[in-house]
């Protein structure tokens, strides 16, 4: 795995393979354990195809009971658990450990309820993020968090990342969006946390959850909030000579107390990327593309239209185009939403990175990025969530040149280390994983990074659960001064204890 440093593997869990996929067979009987090394070749990767690595076995669990097993099995006898989703992750977070079980949540694919009176939605953790869209929208409801790969994305997955999309800066992360889930334990414990209900009390143990990427805990279910689709929707079309002019109009958007369903910015080659694939009729002759969408009231959408063409006037705009139906301004999407495979087009290999900055410093890092991409010798394209700040710029690059690969990460890191100097931070919504863990220290000290290791020390004191993800370096939670008992006798048994 070029040059990534992973855990060793335990020589004892490889000696024992055999043993191990035995007893998973009779806890996920039937066709729910794959070890065959042809057939696991589908799991060695996630989006960050950088990276590969078969796992030690593959098991598709298909009930909650069976998880539960499988986790205290392998905790019982000190063997890693990598859990997986639909495997689009662009940050290796389901990326497989030679020596771990892959806990794939696939299988757990059905819609357990539908509330229309209280709009929350009950999942299991394989259905697709489109799928709960789908089996709504006939009452007029839909989820609003839509990333880019929501036709292939799980649920369970975009809880594991905090999934955005591009309507994320009015309606929210998937954080803003989930209400409860279900999950097991590392050691085959099951809990819940929240419900179908607004919020829950004491500790928030469900946004410590949300976004762990798999550290703590493996998802069997989730309770969704489900919106009312707003009575109208229109998107604006507004080309730019610069980027930075671009950027400064999405400062100015959201400046003058208007926000957007969505705001997305594309650069010229993400531009003609899109259109060449799509058809989109996207402007060919600028340099940034904005994507501006406004619902609500029908009243109140013309009224935002004016507002914001005005502001794109004074930024300098060169073409403003307003969707004049729901089939042109699906079409202004569509492109958008293609923008990655339609760069997988014009280039042999993408790295795609995701970081976050204060929406007033965009120009600042535009001009950063194509500083660096002359440094490095390779192309960028820029499509990102302009209106919440979150970058998503798409390294160039050919993996059979030799090199490439590693300019190309090292390309990228100089971006992240560019997001943070300005206030932002390393991701947005794809998660640290493999990709941006040892970027880490970049954004937090080593105080800020024993805390979050406590965290997940409470819920994993073994470090099973997907290690080698997020934390920089792999150390045992006795060495963040767990308590120790000796003889039967508390440290210091006069300290009162919660």
């Amino acid at each position: 795995m070029s040059g990534l440093a992973m855990p060793k593997p335990d020589d004892a869990t490889m000696r024992r393979r055999d043993e191990i996929v035995a007893d998973m067979r009779i806890i996920v009987p039937g066709e729910g354990v794959v070890d065959a090394a042809n057939s696991m070749r589908a799991f060695e990767s996630d989006g960050l195809t950088a990276y590969r690595q078969l796992p030690l076995v593959v098991v598709l669990p298909q009930t909650v009971a069976q998880v539960s097993r499988v986790l205290k099995y392998c905790n019982d006898r000190n063997i890693r658990v990598v859990p997986r989703g639909s495997g689009t992750s662009l940050s290796g977070g389901a990326l497989p450990l030679e020596d771990a079980v892959l806990l794939v949540m696939s299988r757990f694919n059905r819609i357990l309820a539908i509330d229309f009176p209280n709009r929350v939605v009950v999942a299991q953790p394989g259905v697709t993020n489109l799928g709960i869209t789908t089996a709504v929208e006939q009452e007029g409801f839909y989820y609003a968090p839509d990333p880019s790969s929501q036709i292939a994305c799980s649920i369970g997955g975009n809880v594991a990342e905090n999934s955005g999309g591009v309507h994320c800066l009015k309606y929210g992360l998937t954080a803003n969006n989930v209400l409860g889930i279900e999950m097991v334990l590392m050691n085959g414990e099951v809990v819940r946390l929240g419900g179908s209900h607004l919020d829950a009390e004491g500790y928030d143990l469900l946004g410590v959850t949300t976004g762990s990427e798999g550290l703590l805990g493996v998802v069997t279910e989730v309770t969704v909030r489900i919106l009312k689709k707003p009575e109208t929707a229109r998107a604006l079309l507004i080309g730019f000579p610069t980027s930075e002019q671009g950027g400064q109009c999405v400062a100015d958007i959201i400046g003058a107390g208007i926000i957007p369903g969505g705001m997305e910015m594309m650069d010229r080659p993400a531009i003609h990327a899109a259109e060449d694939f799509v058809h989109a009729g996207y402007p060919l002759d600028v340099e940034a593309l904005l994507i501006v969408e406004l619902d609500g009231p029908s009243v109140e959408v013309d009224h935002l239209i004016t507002a914001v063409e005005a502001i794109a006037i004074r930024n300098g705009s060169t073409t403003c185009r307003i969707s004049q139906s729901e089939q042109e301004r699906l079409s202004f999407w569509a492109g958008r939403k293609a923008a990655f495979p339609a760069v997988g087009r014009i280039s042999p290999d993408y790295y795609c990175m995701d970081g976050t900055i204060p929406r007033k410093e965009l120009p600042r890092v535009l001009a950063g990025m194509r500083e660096l991409s002359e440094k490095y010798g390779l192309g960028v394209a820029n499509v990102f969530h302009a209106g919440d700040g979150n970058l998503h710029p798409l390294i160039l690059y050919d993996a059979n040149v030799p090199g490439e690969l590693d300019k190309a990460e090292s390309f990228g890191a100089d971006i992240l280390r560019l997001c943070v100097k300005v206030g932002g931070v390393l991701t947005g919504e794809h998660g640290v994983g493999v990709e941006k863990r040892d970027l880490m220290p970049e954004m937090f000290n080593q105080i800020d990074l024993d805390q979050q290791m406590r965290v997940k020390c409470a819920f994993d004191p073994n470090h099973l659960l997907n290690p080698g993800k997020v934390f920089p370096q792999l150390r045992r939670c006795a060495e963040l001064g767990r308590m120790h008992i000796s003889g039967g006798k508390l440290p210091f048994p006069d300290i009162p204890r919660f």
